[in-house]
């Protein structure tokens, strides 16, 4: 009998087949990372914090984005032209860019979302960045109630304009910002506050939200319409969201995570020795600061009170015991910038038993002391390093004469009792978007929102700021921020206490995870190897 090959062979195909098919099932890419705190939110054009534009940066694009090493790149936009008075951004997107339900992204969306991120409606805390574009400003404040009259322009499908009200050298970096993302007008319209579920947002950047379980993991997958998909090597992204710090260590070390989003400041010194590979420490353009609630008494009123409490913090102390991660003690509000001259408390040089004894002075002086302590609160989002922060700046105060009772609050609710102006004293920080002192200046203009936290309000401070707006000699403009800065620790409306550097855990595993001073690390560069 004559033995038919084809057959013979055919199991063996068969069983090759499945085992190919069963392999490449297995090949999927997954980085596992922490993420800080639960989203408040995934809408760009409302969230607020890094953990949020963690996850934004890889659900969307902007018209310019970030390198690997964290550069100037473009993005949605393939290049621009700038007009000689440097007002007039003309964009070319690319003809191959798309969202992930595979409409072309046009110019007509950039102008919806930058239109959805000044409207009144949206109440976008970030909405007054956007203020250098022709009447965004009076939109924002509802002076102008005609969206289309914001200084924003589809020339045709494939080409933008953007027109500003003052010369921004900073706003290339601005447009890599969340608040500059664009949005699908057509989703947006169809769920409202829903848009951004799981099911119906749909997003332009190398990324697509898949699953979202609150207080447990957040999933995205590659968005296979994505212009550069060919270069994306990671299939699949979990987002963990990491207040247990400890907890988090301990799943890097069980091999459950690649990234950590921080580590537990007590453990930097063995993690040095033990992990030099995975553990990475490098400076971050931002500042963690203690913010005082200028809209309630006594502080509000007072600022020896507000002083005293400044003084009294030993931020050497707090670097070299508590957090531990080589941060810079701060007595500036702006960090170490790009040709920019920071500005100092009066007290900077000063030795820390003459700070606490002027501090016990300025109390004494308004009736404070060990027998009538000032009685305040302390504000802090849950987290075991913010805690520790906490606890002994506490301990500082009290030998003074303050009296402070700690509350700690889970992110969101945090959030809305610092927004709404519920506290004290509260913990706060600020990461830079781009490397101008602006972006830390203008928080606290009379007019930013929200974003005062402190409720601030100083006419010269906001005359400087607008100075700054309309000055082209570089020079100048930096010292008009130098001035700003001067005149607002002056008033103490906030207690900066390091400047960061940031700490990651990073497997071996994992490249494409470079440094770079804004610590955005975009997934689309990223390669796991198992």
């Amino acid at each position: 009998m004559k033995l038919d090959l084809r057959k013979l062979l055919l199991p063996v195909v068969t069983a090759c087949a499945l085992m190919a098919s069963s392999s490449l099932v297995q090949a999927e890419t997954v980085f596992h990372r922490g993420n800080g705190t639960e989203p408040e939110t995934i809408n760009p054009h409302k969230s607020t914090g890094v953990t949020e534009a963690n996850i934004e940066a890889d659900l969307f694009e902007g018209l310019t984005s970030y390198g690997v090493n964290g550069e100037l790149i473009p993005g949605a936009a393939e290049s621009w032209e700038i007009s000689d008075d440097g007002l007039v951004y003309t964009f070319k997107l690319r003809q191959n860019a798309k969202w992930s339900n595979g409409d072309p992204v046009t110019a007509a969306d950039f102008v919806f979302g930058l239109q959805d991120a000044v409207n009144p409606a949206t109440a976008a805390d970030y909405a007054p960045i956007l203020d250098v574009i022709v009447n965004a400003a009076a939109i924002r404040n509802e002076e102008e109630k005609d969206l289309s009259k914001l200084g924003v322009a589809a020339l045709d499908d494939h080409t933008l304009q953007i027109t500003l009200a003052t010369p921004t050298p900073y706003f290339l970096g601005l447009l890599r910002h969340n608040i500059s993302y664009p949005v699908h007008k057509a989703t947006v319209e169809k769920f409202g506050d829903d848009w951004t579920k799981p099911g119906n947002m749909v997003s332009n950047g190398a990324y697509m939200l898949s699953e979202w379980t609150p207080q447990a993991s957040l999933t995205y997958v590659k968005n296979p319409h994505y212009w550069g998909a060919a270069d994306v090597k990671v299939d699949k992204v979990v987002m963990y969201p990491t207040e247990d710090l400890a907890e988090e260590l301990k799943s890097f070390k069980a091999g459950e995570l690649h990234v950590t989003y921080d580590v537990p400041s007590e453990q930097i010194p063995s993690l040095e020795k033990e992990y030099p590979d995975e553990f990475k420490n490098t400076p971050y353009l931002g500042t963690y600061y203690y913010v005082i609630n200028l809209t309630r008494e006594p502080l509000g009123a007072q600022p020896d009170l507000r002083k005293a409490l400044s003084l009294a913090v030993n931020r050497e102390i707090l670097t070299e015991k508590i957090t531990q991660g080589g941060e810079a003690p701060a007595y500036s509000w702006v960090p170490p910038m790009t040709d920019y001259t920071q500005a100092f408390v009066s007290f900077k040089d000063m030795p820390q038993a003459d700070r606490t004894a002027m501090a016990k002075e300025l109390l004494a002086k308004h009736g404070y002391g060990p027998d009538n302590p000032l009685k305040i609160e302390l504000l802090y989002n849950t987290s075991e390093n913010h805690k520790k922060i906490a606890v002994a700046v506490q301990s500082m105060w009290k030998q003074i004469g303050v009296e402070a009772t700690l509350r700690n609050e889970e992110w969101k609710v945090y959030l809305e009792t610092r927004d709404g102006k519920q506290f004290d004293v509260a913990r706060a920080a600020w990461i830079a978007d781009y490397d101008d002192p602006s972006n830390f200046l203008d928080m606290f203009l009379s007019n930013a929102g929200e974003r005062n936290d402190a409720g601030y309000n100083n006419k010269t401070y906001d005359e400087l700021f607008q100075k700054t707006t309309v000055e082209t000699d570089p020079a100048t403009r930096m010292k008009l921020f130098n001035e700003m800065e001067q005149a607002f620790l002056n008033d103490d409306p906030m207690i900066p206490i390091y400047h960061y550097t940031s700490q990651h855990m990073v497997s071996k595993k994992v490249a494409g995870w470079e440094y770079n001073i804004l610590d955005f690390h975009l997934a689309r560069y990223i390669s796991i190897t198992e």
